[in-house]
């Protein structure tokens, strides 16, 4: 009866095991017959639903099934990679090597015998082909190679003896046989020292290191001192831990003064690799101009290339340096001597001078220890004011009242006459060009220390000069790596000026400049010649009585009192005037792209859909309403404009909308990985863009560069009230409102100048954790990168001998990435690329250190190192030394404020 119970069906057996078997089988044959007969497409559809309904131990047993039979690990690499990543996996053997591979298969045969290869083999050892291969032709430069090493004069020592004898004569046999008794002797005593060595470093060594000579890295064989025995042994406590750091910051070497003789002497007598010096003209050897540029000067080589001979200059970095450090580059630079003007050109704003990253020094934090001691010292190297010296910032600390106080402060504490332009920086450097404050000068300072006619090209064109030097200092930096920054800046700069075909250029301005001076010089004798036909008696008694000291102190007094009036309606002019030219930059985003765009939109031809255009250009074009708007309340109100007119009212107003700035900067990061994105993804949009940037009508801009100038605008928004301020009369109506404008949009700006702070640093750090393999997370918040130093990794080989007799070994090359709460510690490589001039650096990650736990301890120079230094982490030390003596200054001195910085916190 068993065979009649059913399932599902009336003829599907239930219970009887064989008939069921029997009916599957029948049914599995039945479904492979029909599996045969139907089409790929059919198989793969099947499959698919199949796999389907299968469980997960189900399709893990089929995964199972093809990793045995198909082995997929074990699959040439060769075959399945790129050709070009096995060339460069290839690259990497010796010649012996590759022609080993060349044996295991035809693959490796034809990969192993490429000419990129084996080309620059030969090339090292200077082994040229004496002919061009073909096209077809491969394997050539291999030929070459073996048939250059077969013919080569190898020979043993004992065949060398045998035909070019020997220097020494022959020995007797009693002397040979000595010297083989004492060189058993010698090695007996090798081996002894090996064995009691290998003894020592078995007892030492850590659980999970083999002894080896790797053991060295991971742990130092150096006695352990006090600190590393504290924290050995008792686990240090924070404040004894915060103790032994302080204490080692204060045992480092400290700058010498100019009468003292520290660990850092000043080498008078050497010439220093940061100075351009040319002491050509006689005139300036007693006391000399001195000039300071920073690097964060946009197009910085073009300043260094319009400098005068004559002049000392020194281009130091604006990020990883210290006030005090650059007090030691000033120092070494003037070689003792003083000089008759000094020179800062440097970043900046009508209040305050960007000398230094984490430095901006105002009229508020000038009375600092550390602000004040750099301000007296900097005023003692210079002439004093009765010798006719001054020291002239290059930042338009003139053009507010702000500015003002603090260059009079500076005088007064420093006993030196400051200078500063009194033009308003609206987008370019040109304020260096205008009137300056202080007395009349034989010469303007522009004129001191530059080729006037160099600097106002590069004042013209900062922006775009910038630009082109990216990809010029990427092309040629690695070339002057090891050349004078001052040099390798004139030099770039040089090259650039070249290019542009300036000398036409300056020579056509020289030639206009004779032709304007000679129309005013006619003009004046003309008018001269008809006062003097007019009143002749009045004139000739007038002259009689004026004295010409007197008339330069009439023309002078008029200078310095000019109406404030005139200047205020001078503000305001140049406010409108930069507002239109504002309005029309925003204007070519709107009639180059979003026009376009759109209009391919609507004829059933886009580029860009409807939702990437809203995404891209919305805020943009709020932007444009809004200023088109206040441009046309600017015009309105100059129209008819006096002395009693106000304008704060019209800024308060465009204050009071600034939501819509809001938006596009929040929604700035957004726009450009949307952007990014279509031109990778859109051939239209990518050719859309290669047709419309960097042309005339932009500019020779790009869109993300015209985009960036809504958060330029703010900063010449601010210096033009700060401006307006200053000139307008503490009784005026429109003081109240001006100050309230001035505030409000300050701070506004510092919230954009805080925004761009914060992405810079975010791209920053992911830059240097995208370099260093095997980096871990950097993106923290209000962390930044202070310095970069190479150094290279010692080994002492005795740690029982004193500091003078030490004996080190150079074991690796290291790069030490200094951020403002951590030690990051990298070893350094070099990469390099076939077919490319210039080389690579790689880093792999080693280790990280916090800074309020790191150790540093000086290492004085002996007969046997020089410019090395320790530091102690909580687990490992490194011995380090640097290549320069300023180097070592500069690192430890930058390395010490940041380590104080982070223990304040």
């Amino acid at each position: 009866m068993e065979c009649f119970h059913t399932r599902f069906s009336a003829w599907t057996p239930f219970s009887n095991k064989s008939l069921n078997r029997q009916l599957f089988q029948e049914r599995v044959a039945l479904i492979s017959h029909w599996f045969d007969l139907w089409t790929s497409k059919q198989r793969q559809e099947f499959l698919f639903t199949i796999f389907l309904r299968c469980t997960k131990s189900q399709l893990r047993f089929v995964q199972d099934w093809f990793s045995e039979k198909t082995q997929v690990a074990k699959v040439d690499f060769s075959t399945v990679l790129p050709r070009f990543i096995s060339l460069y996996i290839f690259s990497f053997l010796n010649p012996k090597d590759l022609c080993a591979s060349a044996q295991v298969s035809w693959p490796w045969k034809f990969l192993t015998e490429q000419d990129c290869l084996w080309m620059p083999k030969c090339i090292r050892f200077g082994w040229f082909l004496p002919y061009t291969p073909t096209d077809n032709e491969y394997g050539a430069w291999k030929h070459h190679y073996i048939a250059c090493v077969s013919s080569l004069d190898w020979l043993i020592p004992r065949e060398a003896t045998a035909i070019y004898g020997t220097l020494n004569e022959p020995k007797t046999e009693d002397e040979e046989l000595q010297e083989r008794q004492r060189e058993k002797c010698l090695r007996k005593i090798i081996w002894e020292k090996i064995a009691l060595r290998k003894k020592e470093l078995f007892k030492v060594r850590p659980p999970w290191v083999s002894g080896t000579c790797c053991s060295r890295l991971l742990k130092s064989k150096r006695q352990p001192r006090l600190s590393q025995a504290l924290r050995d042994r008792v686990g240090l406590h924070e404040a004894l831990e915060k103790q032994l750091v302080l204490a080692s910051l204060e045992a480092l070497p400290k700058r010498s003064n100019v009468s003292g003789s520290h660990s850092y002497p000043l080498l008078l007598k050497k010439t220093w690799h940061g100075v351009h010096k040319n002491d050509n003209s006689s005139s300036y050897a007693s006391q000399p101009h001195f000039l300071l540029i920073s690097s964060r000067i946009p197009a910085c080589e073009m300043v260094v290339d319009s400098i005068k001979a004559g002049i000392i200059s020194v281009v130091y970095e604006h990020s990883g340096l210290t006030l005090e450090s650059l007090l030691y580059l000033i120092e070494k630079a003037l070689d003792g001597q003083k000089v008759q003007s000094m020179g800062i050109f440097s970043d900046g704003d009508s209040r305050e001078i960007n000398l230094l990253q984490g430095y901006k020094i105002g009229i508020k934090n000038l009375l600092k220890p550390e602000v004040r001691d750099f301000w007296e010292k900097l005023g003692g190297y210079v002439a004093s004011e009765e010798e006719g010296g001054h020291v002239d910032l290059f930042v338009p600390l003139g053009a507010s009242e702000a500015g003002m106080e603090f260059l009079s402060q500076l005088s007064r504490l420093t006993g030196t006459f400051f200078t500063a332009p009194t033009g308003i920086a609206t987008g370019s450097y040109q304020h260096i060009l205008s009137d300056w404050l202080g007395r009349p000068w034989e010469s303007a300072p522009c004129s001191i220390y530059f080729s006037e006619s160099k600097l106002q090209m590069w004042s013209s064109f900062t922006d775009i000069l910038e630009d082109t030097l990216k990809s010029v200092r990427k092309q040629l930096s690695p070339l002057f790596k090891e050349l004078r920054k001052n040099i390798s800046a004139r030099i770039i700069g040089q090259l650039t000026f070249d290019n542009m075909s300036m000398a036409n250029i300056l020579n056509n301005q020289e030639m206009a400049q004779a032709l304007a001076d000679g129309l005013m010089e006619l003009t004046k004798d003309n008018s001269e010649r008809n006062v003097l036909e007019d009143n002749p008696r009045d004139t000739k008694s007038s002259l009689s009585k004026n004295d010409p000291n007197l008339e330069m102190l009439v023309k002078l007094e008029r200078k310095l009192q000019m109406d404030s009036a005139e200047k205020r309606s001078r503000v305001v002019g140049e406010l409108l005037e930069s507002e239109r030219k504002y309005v029309q930059m925003l204007e070519i985003v709107r009639d180059v792209y979003v026009t376009p765009l759109k209009a391919a939109l609507s004829s059933n031809r886009a580029i860009l859909s409807a939702a990437n255009i809203h995404i891209i250009f919305s805020d943009i074009l709020q932007i444009l309403s809004l200023n088109r708007q206040f441009l046309d309340n600017l015009r309105d109100r100059l129209r008819e404009w006096g002395p009693g007119h106000c304008v704060g009212e019209v800024f308060l107003k465009f204050g009071s909308r600034l939501n819509t700035y809001t938006n596009f900067f929040n929604n700035y990061p957004v726009v450009l990985r949307t952007m990014e994105k279509c031109r990778e993804m859109i051939p239209a949009f990518r050719a859309f863009l290669k047709r419309h940037d960097k042309t005339i009508v932009t500019k020779m801009l790009s869109l993300p560069e015209l985009l960036l100038y809504p958060s330029r605008r703010f900063e010449e928004y601010v210096n033009l009230l700060y401006a307006l301020r200053l000139h307008t009369p503490a009784e005026h109506a429109d003081r109240g409102h001006v100050t309230t404008a001035t505030d409000q949009l300050k701070k506004y700006k510092s919230y954009i100048d805080q925004m761009k702070q914060n992405i810079s640093m975010k791209d920053q750090l992911s830059e240097i954790q995208r370099i260093v393999w095997g980096c871990p997370t950097l993106s923290e918040e209000n962390r930044y990168l202070i310095r970069v130093q190479d150094v290279a990794q010692l080994n002492c080989c005795d740690e029982a001998v004193s500091f003078s007799l030490r004996l080190y070994e150079h074991t690796r090359d290291l790069s030490l990435f200094l951020f403002n709460d951590a030690l990051l510690v990298s070893s350094r490589g070099t990469s390099h690329t076939p077919f490319e001039r210039t080389s690579k650096s790689t880093y792999q990650f080693i280790a990280s250190v916090a800074l309020h736990r790191l150790l540093v301890e000086d290492i004085p120079d002996s007969k046997y190192i020089k410019n090395a230094f320790i530091l102690h982490g909580p687990k490992r030390e490194w011995i380090c030394a640097t290549e320069a003596e300023d180097d070592k200054f500069l690192w430890l001195s930058v390395l010490q404020s940041a380590i104080e910085s982070s223990m304040e916190k």
